[in-house]
């Protein structure tokens, strides 16, 4: 069952005043393992910058640490979300992103359209922007371990050059950086919903502006576990 303040928290549990009327989007652990995974993002990103880049090279120094920094920070990219498999709500938000429903085909042809409305651009508690990018990372990230561990460890796979393993990591690695970029020039065009990741909770308002059919999902569960309460 939920609480009744607006929020998705279990009963029992008294939201903080500043949640009071708000509804809750993302659970701790998922904000533990947004932040985590971008921190390690950033550190093999600028790590990279300063080993590829000649100028930031000869300012930074230091390659050494650089290389070693930008490796083990590559290899600890995909624990987070791994252990994030030990959370529900992070398993379940995994399987939302993993379906493309009708409607958000629908999203995608508004967006093309520029139609800005809830109801020209429905969408549940992702959007098919965000299932896309969230796609669009998680088969990037396995291709550039894969093809860094082909350039550490020469020899790995004999039958792949490591200059071949350089292309593809080094064209996929500026990929990954305008495809961010663009992410966050996203997430600071809409405080709301950095305050959604930073603190957990959302307004209805916002909800319903760009998630209604989640927001509907959210009230549907809280009416069955009021009507299920002796």
């Amino acid at each position: 069952m939920r609480s009744t303040a607006g929020s998705t928290e279990p009963t029992g549990t008294t939201p903080r005043p500043e949640h009071a009327g708000r509804i809750r989007r993302f659970s701790t652990a998922e904000r533990m393992i947004h932040r985590t995974t971008g921190c390690l993002m950033l550190l093999c990103l600028v790590s990279a910058a300063c080993l590829y880049l000649g100028p930031l090279a000869q300012l930074v120094g230091r390659r050494h640490l650089l290389v070693t920094v930008h490796e083990w920070s590559g290899i600890s990219l995909p624990l987070p979300l791994l252990l994030g498999l030990l959370s529900p709500a992070f398993r379940a938000d995994l399987r939302r992103l993993n379906r493309f429903a009708v409607y958000d085909r629908q999203w995608l042809r508004a967006v093309r359209r520029r139609r800005t409305s809830p109801e020209a651009r429905p969408a549940g508690k992702f959007n098919a922007g965000q299932k896309l990018y969230a796609g669009w990372i998680a088969g990037a990230v396995p291709v550039m371990l894969f093809t860094g561990l082909l350039m550490w460890f020469l020899g790995l796979l004999p039958f792949i050059s490591r200059t071949s393993a350089i292309f593809v990591h080094d064209i996929l690695a500026w990929a990954i950086t305008f495809v961010l970029l663009g992410h966050v020039s996203k997430a600071l065009k809409d405080p709301e919903a950095r305050l959604g990741m930073r603190t957990g909770y959302v307004s209805h308002e916002w909800a319903q502006r760009h998630h209604s059919r989640w927001l509907r999902e959210e009230r549907r569960t809280d009416e069955a576990a009021e009507r299920a309460t002796p």
